[in-house]
């Protein structure tokens, strides 16, 4: 079996001129063979930076696209494979977009590998511990901290026993901060776990503590990328100083970026994304790290189904793969564009046995919101 074409696809609900929030664009790839197996997968990532790095011609010996390197390959030898592509192009990125590219093919020939073996993919990463896998449930707040009373009780309807959220205004203002935290507490009651996300907003290491001591009293579960993450040393304070447990990761790559952070850092909870992090071959090498540094992960993951996907079949097949995120976006690109999504029920989220990865795209939502 031979790779003999890799498509970028580029789908994105508002126009290109208008503002787009997370979940409304996507970037997928299909990985394409000359025995009729088609792989899919995704880099939750900038579309058209992810579709140059696939597409480009090579500049030189370290500046290939990665569509030139793997064309004729024999996609069952991954590793080798994720190899080739890490050194053909790393002058175009070992960190960054260049993995989140590499990401996407990644997936996407685990998923052909699990179809031309006929098993599903969690089997040939080494097993299935579970069948479902406990989910918290992430939105957007609303600007108004009132509003969000609402959204979480409509979570906590759903099944949701764990709620997340960060973006939009949250981590702009400090007062803004607390109130939407307090409302979402007091909404949902003392025994559902809530966790927030500030996308490193709050900056500076100082700010963070003041909020992280301020917020005690509302028995946040884990505070999330309270600063960059290239601040190891501000997450190294925190994790002493603050009752919360720290989380963070999910704009890092490859083992050597999370080997650092976790060496370095002292977080309670690390959280790659697969669509990023080097793709499920790299996500294997992360959790062994985390495992040994004694920290549990728990995967970032808002976007489509296929992101979904991905991490319910890695997180099986790992001993302590317990917790994932499942998104609350209403975009089409998550609600839609894979029409056997896995679906939330009860607090959890099924692991398939389907072939592969088990994606079965809807080519009428495509089309509707491709990117030519």
């Amino acid at each position: 079996m031979k790779i003999t074409d890799i498509e970028v696809i580029h789908l994105r609900v508002p126009r290109e001129n208008e503002v787009c929030t997370w979940g409304e664009d996507a970037v997928i790839v299909k990985v394409i063979t000359d025995n009729g197996i088609v792989g899919i997968g995704e880099a939750d990532s900038s579309p058209s930076v992810i579709k140059a790095c696939i597409e480009t011609p090579n500049s030189n010996l370290y500046c290939y696209g990665l569509k030139s390197l793997l064309l004729g390959e024999n996609p069952l030898e991954i590793e080798r494979l994720w190899n080739k592509m890490y050194w053909g192009s790393n002058y175009m990125g070992r960190r960054g977009a260049g993995i989140h590219a590499i990401s996407a093919i990644d997936i996407a020939l685990w998923d052909i590998a699990g179809q031309y073996y006929n098993v599903p993919t969690h089997t040939l990463l080494g097993g299935k511990y579970r069948e479902k896998i406990q989910a918290y449930g992430t939105f957007i707040p609303a600007d108004r901290p009132e509003d969000n009373r609402e959204i979480a009780l409509k979570l906590v309807q759903q099944g949701f026993t764990s709620i997340k959220f960060g973006g939009g205004v949250f981590g702009d203002n400090p007062d803004v901060d607390y109130e939407i935290v307090r409302h979402v507490r007091e909404a949902v009651g003392d025994e559902i776990e809530v966790q927030i996300d500030l996308a490193s907003k709050w900056g500076t290491c100082g700010h963070a503590l003041e909020m992280c001591r301020r917020l005690e009293k509302f028995n946040l579960n884990w505070i999330e990328e309270p600063v960059l993450a290239d601040n190891l040393s501000s997450y190294a304070k925190l994790s002493s100083k603050v009752s919360q447990k720290i989380a963070g990761g999910e704009s890092l790559t490859t083992r050597y970026e999370f080997s650092d952070f976790l060496e370095k850092s002292h977080v309670d909870i690390v959280q790659p994304d697969i669509t990023r992090c080097g793709g499920i071959t790299e996500m294997k090498k992360i959790y062994d790290l985390a495992q040994m540094h004694g920290t549990r992960l728990i995967p970032h993951g808002f976007s489509t189904g296929i992101l979904l996907s991905a991490s319910v079949h890695f997180l099986a097949a790992c001993e302590h793969g317990t917790m994932m995120e499942y998104s609350q976006s209403d975009s089409p690109l998550f609600t839609d564009l894979v029409t056997n999504k896995l679906p939330f029920e009860n607090g959890y989220v099924s692991v398939s046995d389907m072939p592969g990865l088990g994606i079965e795209l809807n080519e009428d939502l495509v089309a509707k919101y491709l990117v030519n």
